[in-house]
């Protein structure tokens, strides 16, 4: 093949894989669940839905999402080299150099507390850096200290929710009772979530120094317990947008579903203590949050 045409080729596969290792640094679809759940409370919440307003909070909220992710690897880029699930990212293979990342992280934070800030009210975009700084400089650290930290991250894990109420208020922006009531689900949610991903993962975890599961002895009875007794209180919880009128009764219905199984994954966990019951549990709780989070939307 001549020179000519083989110098395009290699810049075009040179362009997809810096496009890949971007995509890897922002992690697109945990930013993009972060996003959906943003924009789900904003559509639960809103008397109109201003459809140019949600696609700020979209885009403000996942250049937010996506620099927290990216300044958590670069946090971890050491420990990231340990995990055979992470030691593929940039960083670790060197595929993305300390500065580049320091830049692009600071870029895509800024740009998107400026967007919360300037298109949607203050209060989002205080919210916005909340978030942002309770995962990277509180979360993050803890990871290796205490199993805790599974507590801490919980708060700007369940910031989303919060700011799509937050940005349907007008003004400097306001709190209301749906928006505690959605921030409630979203945080208990993350517990049997988190801990069932760190029940799949504790070999790689330790490897690390991460202390995920909320017990000492790691993958035991006390630690499938803790991930049961949350998914139990996560029913009631879910269901509370029903009592309280949000929502109405095929809402109600489909919430009782979802909670009832995921429980049984819990419970199965619990009985049996192996890696695949948690998978199960794991998988699980990616469908739960958004169903339930579409069925109160939909049942408003």
């Amino acid at each position: 093949m001549p020179a000519e045409e083989i110098y395009p080729l290699e810049k075009e596969f040179g362009l997809m894989n810096k496009v890949t290792d971007y995509v890897q640094f922002a992690k697109l679809r945990l930013s993009a669940l972060v996003v959906f759940s943003a924009a789900i409370s904003y559509c639960t919440v809103a008397v109109h839905i201003d459809w140019i307003r949600l696609l700020w909070l979209i885009l403000g909220g996942f250049l937010v999402t996506a620099s927290s992710n990216g300044i958590n690897q670069i946090l971890e880029r050491e420990t990231d080299k340990l995990m055979s699930r992470t030691s593929n990212r940039p960083l670790p293979q060197g595929r993305m150099g300390l500065n580049e990342a320091v830049i692009l992280a600071l870029f895509l934070g800024v740009a998107g507390a400026l967007i919360l800030f300037s298109f949607i009210n203050i209060l989002s975009g205080l919210l916005g850096v909340l978030a942002l700084v309770l995962y990277t400089l509180v979360y993050t650290p803890l990871k290796r200290k205490t199993p805790f930290a599974v507590f801490v991250g919980a708060f700007p894990g369940a910031i989303p929710p919060l700011l799509g109420c937050v940005a349907a208020t007008s003004g400097f922006g306001s709190f209301s009772g749906p928006a505690w009531i959605l921030f409630s689900i979203q945080f208990i949610w993350q517990f049997p979530h988190f801990w069932s991903i760190a029940w799949v993962l504790d070999d790689d975890y330790k490897r690390a120094g991460f202390k995920m599961l909320p017990s000492p002895g790691g993958r035991d009875k006390s630690s499938a317990f803790q991930m049961l007794v949350y998914t139990l209180f996560l029913l009631p919880i879910s269901l509370t947008p029903v009592f309280f009128g949000m929502s109405g009764t095929i809402s109600a219905i489909t919430i009782t579903v979802c909670g009832l199984i995921f429980i049984y994954q819990a419970q199965k966990v619990f009985n049996q203590l192996t890696v695949n019951y948690a998978r199960n549990l794991m998988f699980g709780s990616f469908v739960y949050l958004p169903l339930v989070q579409i069925a109160i939307m939909i049942g408003k």
